[in-house]
């Protein structure tokens, strides 16, 4: 993947990362759903008040991998776009295992083999992708997680959108914020739901 190919706006380089693969460990998964993501122009960034320990990552060059712990179980992985010091990115959402399947099958042994990888944090899991991972440069030649261009770029009549999934408040605005990208008639897409609201605590 150029570097110069993650460079643009990233409501322009997202939907192009379909069909992109992703690859570590022996491990490789075509993408087939993502979101955007777009720092502080957008209030579901996570950089959307400007830089933190946690999201610095996002303010560098193009072409590196942010990957950030939610919920306090999963792992969710991001390649950062744009110039340095947007902090954009492309949260990856899901995608179809197409190589290393002798290895991911026996660690999910309870999933069907479309969902290996079928929602972010199953798809980081699938590839490996943890805290460690988090900054590592996917265009570098000898990087251990590699992201390669479509080998066929998808049929844009089949490219569709939506709100992004799980996101509450301004940024889960559907008309506004129509930014999740993904292939139709793809079974490793991940089924749409809207931010469930949080209860407050009671005192």
């Amino acid at each position: 993947m150029p570097r110069a190919h993650l460079t643009g706006p990233v409501l322009d380089v997202a939907p192009t990362l379909l069909g992109a693969v992703v690859e570590h460990g022996g491990v490789a998964v075509r993408l087939t759903e993502v979101e955007a993501y777009d720092g502080s122009n957008d209030p579901g960034s996570h950089a959307y008040r400007g830089p933190t320990p946690r999201t610095e990552v996002m303010f560098r060059e193009a072409g590196h991998l942010y990957v950030y712990f939610t919920y306090g179980m999963h792992y969710c992985a991001n390649v950062v776009t744009g110039a340095a010091g947007s902090a954009s990115a492309v949260l990856l959402r899901a995608g179809e295992v197409v190589a290393g399947q002798e290895t991911v099958g026996p660690l999910r042994p309870r999933l069907r083999e479309r969902d290996w990888a079928r929602g972010p944090a199953r798809l980081a899991t699938t590839l490996g992708l943890a805290r460690e991972h988090n900054g590592i440069d996917l265009v570098d030649p000898a990087s251990l997680v590699r992201l390669w261009l479509p080998v066929q770029a998808p049929d844009p009549a089949r490219i569709a959108t939506s709100a992004r999934t799980g996101v509450s408040g301004p940024g889960g605005d559907h008309a506004a914020y129509p930014w999740r990208f993904y292939l139709e008639g793809e079974p490793s897409v991940s089924p749409y739901r809207p931010a469930t609201p949080r209860r407050r605590r009671t005192p």
